[in-house]
């Protein structure tokens, strides 16, 4: 009848949504103003906002299952995020 959606996961979706939300605006507003100049502008302002939202959202699901997961696991999972950043950082 009724579906309980973890706190988490629901977090984790709306940030998700609110993400997907901004790119959708961003296509509208290169669309708009219809110059290369202005849209690779708009592109970057988008790189800087992804790693943002990959963080919160990891941060948020690793504490919907802290109290599941071992220490080193932990460690892991910050190393891979680590390693995603560092491979999407401009250079």
């Amino acid at each position: 009848m009724f579906t309980f959606l973890e706190k988490a996961v629901v977090g984790m979706a709306l940030l998700r949504l609110l993400s997907g939300g901004i790119e959708i605006f961003a296509a509208f507003l290169m669309i708009r103003f219809n110059a290369v100049e202005k849209a690779i502008i708009i592109n970057s302002s988008l790189a800087l906002i992804g790693p943002l939202i990959l963080l919160l959202t990891t941060a948020i699901g690793i504490y919907g299952i802290a109290d599941n997961i071992s220490f080193g696991k932990f460690v892991w999972i910050f190393v891979g995020v680590g390693c995603i950043l560092y491979g999407i950082r401009g250079t």
